[in-house]
């Protein structure tokens, strides 16, 4: 995973574009970093063990370049799947994981009845926040030795 962080953030710098690997590094760091169980076959969800409960989570990444105009999006949340929690790995431009935001399956439900215009089911990174809590966060001195 590290020559893959390496390799997305040297083609970005070059190319301007991004790799499409956001997926798989979320994936792998949600898990890693948060101890939830993969689950085979599945390409980004995985179990959180809460006690004798197994709750499904669905797993996104964002990486966010500075200078950006946009906002940033989270992909679709797929309110038709079974989860009980989405949880949203934040990158910086280094593909490094700096914060890591969880939802419930019934805030991301409000969230979305409330933009009724919403037809594709994602929301900016900014509401995923506001809505959610923060589990996990990168401490400032490992953050700056990895860029």
């Amino acid at each position: 995973m590290s020559q893959t962080r390496q390799l997305a953030a040297q083609y970005r710098e070059a190319t301007g574009q991004s790799l499409p690997v956001t997926v798989e590094l979320a994936r792998f760091d949600a898990t890693t970093l948060l101890g939830l169980k993969e689950i085979e076959g599945a390409e980004s969800e995985a179990l959180l063990i809460e006690g004798v409960h197994e709750k499904l989570v669905q797993i996104k990444g964002r990486v966010i370049f500075p200078g950006t105009r946009s906002q940033p999006r989270v992909g679709q949340l797929n309110i038709k799947s079974d989860w009980d929690y989405t949880v949203l790995v934040i990158y910086n431009p280094h593909y490094q994981p700096q914060s890591i935001y969880q939802v419930s399956r019934e805030a991301v439900e409000k969230a979305m009845q409330e933009a009724n215009n919403n037809k594709r089911g994602s929301m900016t990174v900014a509401k995923f926040k506001a809505i959610g809590q923060l589990i996990w966060e990168q401490e400032s001195s490992e953050s700056e030795s990895a860029q």
